[in-house]
């Protein structure tokens, strides 16, 4: 049974409670998922990179996500500024920036980062987007180790 502040939630990875100060909302979904605007973020393993962006108006919706610079040291994301108000942040700092991850089954070797959509978070203010980037050298499928062209 969920206490006060909390929702019980199913998701891909069973069911948890959840406080709601872990709830995210995205006012604009993410690019094919439009209709889901609440999700919150479950670590997959303590020591693992990859976190599930999991909706939590569908449980069958978990998306794998990791922090890029686990894996590069150079990548730039462009925040507009309707997407800077929107998010209520001034600077780069005041964000989180994830990825999304692709791990071929039972092909580890083959994963992949989507550099190309990035997801940035105001944690305090519990708010995410998916920003698409413009820039060709950040592709939709980067392999860690892979370095980005520049144009």
């Amino acid at each position: 049974m969920a206490k006060k502040n909390e929702r019980v939630v199913e998701t891909r990875l069973g069911r948890m409670s959840l406080p709601e100060d872990r709830v995210l909302t995205f006012p604009r979904g993410l690019i094919g998922f439009m209709g889901h605007r609440e999700f919150t973020l479950i670590q997959v393993r303590e020591e693992s990179p990859f976190l599930v962006l999991q909706s939590l108006d569908d449980p069958k919706l978990g998306l794998l996500v990791a922090d890029p610079y686990s894996f590069m040291t150079e990548y730039e994301v462009v925040i507009g500024d309707a997407d800077r108000r929107l998010l209520g942040i001034e600077t780069r700092e005041q964000a989180t920036l994830l990825v999304t991850v692709t791990i071929p089954q039972g092909m580890p070797e083959r994963t992949t980062l989507n550099l190309s959509g990035p997801i940035v978070l105001n944690n305090e203010a519990r708010i995410g987007l998916q920003i698409p980037q413009t820039d060709s050298r950040y592709p939709a499928h980067y392999t860690p180790g892979m370095v980005p062209t520049r144009k």
